[in-house]
């Protein structure tokens, strides 16, 4: 029995649209990826026709996440051998080797990237793998130095929170759940100190009021002498995409 049944389409207004007929799939569903195209995951009962009708009415939709998407990869980094990129601890360091593997290895210091000397340093894949191991040692890192840097200003400032804990988020910098658990995305410790501290210290202020109205405002300006709005501003020059 087959599991799968696959065809491609080019658009002119989306480009390449690649169908996939699945016997695991449940519904029709679109995915608009990065680099890739579109996807369109489909049940075996839905036809290959059914579907492209179905992307047909959604190319509204699809172009605007396309637009999305390419405004976000323009702020990512391609990497390559003459990439300059370090973090607190590490820097990057890329080259090739005669294996066919694609290689991360992070070791005193250096997050090393080996791959193959015939392919493309550009290759999705090597990019991939390349991104893979930064955020490694962005969570390494930021596991060692932002819980310590939350507690400081907890103390300095007279807050009191529950827990934090370090993710890879997409785009927020930081979080505070109803029960004072502060989460804080791992790209932190990538940006200048005193825009790290005014994360911590906009999450600790959640704790007292959960808002963003003018008394959370107050709050925050005192203790970061009236520059509240100003580190908002600069900290939107940042990405935690790279």
């Amino acid at each position: 029995m087959i599991a799968e049944q696959v065809k491609t389409v080019n658009y002119q207004t989306i480009g390449k649209v690649s169908f996939v007929r699945k016997m695991s799939a449940r519904s029709l569903r679109i995915t608009v990826r990065p680099h890739d195209g579109v996807l369109v995951t489909c049940p075996f009962y839905i036809s290959f026709q059914t579907a492209g009708r179905f992307v047909e009415d959604k190319i509204g939709w699809i172009r605007k996440q396309q637009e999305r998407l390419n405004r976000v990869e323009k702020r990512i980094v391609r990497y390559n051998e003459d990439t300059e990129f370090r973090t607190r601890d590490h820097v990057l360091s890329i080259g090739t080797h005669e294996k066919s593997t694609i290689k991360a290895i992070v070791r005193n210091g250096i997050i090393r990237i080996n791959y193959p000397a015939h392919a493309d340093v550009g290759d999705e894949r090597i990019q991939r793998v390349i991104r893979r191991a930064i955020h490694a040692v962005l969570k390494i890192e930021a596991v060692k130095y932002l819980p310590g840097l939350t507690d400081r200003l907890a103390r300095e400032h007279g807050f009191k929170y529950d827990q934090v804990t370090v993710r890879n988020n997409k785009t927020r910098w930081g979080s505070c759940s109803a029960r004072n658990r502060i989460s804080l995305n791992i790209h932190l410790v990538r940006i200048p100190q005193h825009l790290q501290e005014y994360v911590v210290l906009h999450e600790l202020c959640h704790t007292v009021h959960r808002h963003h109205k003018k008394p959370f405002w107050q709050l925050l300006d005192r203790i970061t002498d009236g520059r509240a709005r100003k580190m908002d501003r600069e900290l939107n020059d940042y990405s935690p995409a790279i």
